[in-house]
């Protein structure tokens, strides 16, 4: 299997999929709720499309979608040898490599976001996570030695990355390039689209937690999308949002993690400090038109932590929910764009 997004590796997004139990769901008018599942970038997808029966051919749907998704896998997978990044990654980057339309538009919104946020969001910092044990290797979970952590800073920098028309190239040789902070919620728009490119204008796609949703159910509701409360001990319900037309992603530090000596050590790492995060923030859900920038911004965020992220989110005008850890369990804040989204 193709693994692109493992959650024992990279960023952990807690979404909790709200599905209807009945497979199809049928409603007065005659459309019908189908259900869509199978496996990609090292996690699952659940696809919900409201229809007539017999409107679409599920079985041709589907393999449209996992093509659709291969494609994504064999331009972006730092686990496939053979993907556009990975040749990026083991070439020395002196020459240009002319990429896909789709590596150029996750990388360029990756730049962007990396330009916003000063760099929280910085993916060149692969070296720095795979250093830790969080990356495609599973190093042994120690605390890298403070010259080992000084050679991999040394390795990262979004400003080594080059993209113009010729294509994209770096100006150091081991550059590691990793899209991962993003490129499952592209994969989300990626089937969005693709949906609606059919005349489906009422569904819900989820992968690995990363969702967009558009239209309503079959019984005429609005998608409801329930929140995981941050907590290593149980799965249950923070709170229930609405997102209406738009995507949802949420990012947490509470099930990814190593523990060496009694002490716990994120798998986010700050591009700043080169060390695992350490603060009360817990998590972050941003709701936003597009997957792949709701995904960027959520790992973002909980890389700045409370007080820098809340003022980004409000500086930006972002739909965002904080949940932050207190003496006496949690604090939600929301950004005054998030409020209307809450059930």
């Amino acid at each position: 299997m193709v693994r692109f997004l493992n959650l024992k590796v990279y960023y952990v997004f807690a979404l909790t999929l709200v599905l209807t139990a009945c497979f199809p769901a049928p409603d007065p008018n005659g459309k019908q709720e189908f259900l869509l599942q199978g496996s990609t970038m090292g996690t699952t997808y659940n696809i919900k499309v409201v229809a007539k029966k017999d409107a679409y051919d599920l079985a041709t749907l589907q393999q449209d979608i996992d093509a659709a998704l291969v494609q994504v896998n064999n331009e972006m997978s730092t686990y496939q040898k053979d993907s556009e990044i990975s040749t990026f990654n083991q070439s020395s980057g002196e020459q240009p490599l002319s990429i896909s339309p789709g590596f150029r538009t996750v990388l360029v919104e990756a730049l962007r976001l990396g330009d916003i946020t000063n760099g929280m969001l910085d993916v060149t910092v692969g070296p720095l996570v795979n250093l830790w044990g969080f990356g495609p290797d599973y190093k042994p979970e120690r605390v890298p030695t403070p010259e080992e952590q000084a050679s991999a800073r040394a390795r990262i920098g979004l400003e080594k990355i080059i993209l113009d028309e010729t294509g994209l190239s770096k100006t150091q040789p081991d550059i590691y390039l990793d899209l991962s902070t993003i490129a499952k919620g592209w994969g989300v728009d990626v089937v969005a689209d693709l949906l609606e490119g059919k005349g489906i204008n009422n569904y819900l796609v989820e992968i690995g937690g990363e969702m967009r949703l558009k239209g309503f159910k079959a019984n005429g509701t609005l998608w409801h999308i329930a929140v995981e409360k941050p907590v290593t001990s149980e799965r249950s319900v923070h709170q229930v949002v609405v997102p209406q037309d738009n995507a949802v992603a949420t990012s947490g530090d509470y099930r990814n993690y190593i523990e060496v000596d009694g002490k716990r050590y994120s798998h986010i790492i700050n591009p700043e400090t080169g060390l695992p995060i350490d603060h009360k923030l817990v998590s972050v859900t941003v709701i936003h038109p597009s997957s792949m920038t709701a995904d960027g911004l959520s790992t973002a965020i909980m890389v700045m932590g409370p007080e820098k992220g809340l003022a980004f989110a409000k500086a930006q005008d972002l739909a965002v929910m904080m949940i932050v850890k207190t003496d006496d369990g949690f604090e939600e804040i929301n950004t005054v764009k998030f409020l209307p989204y809450l059930k």
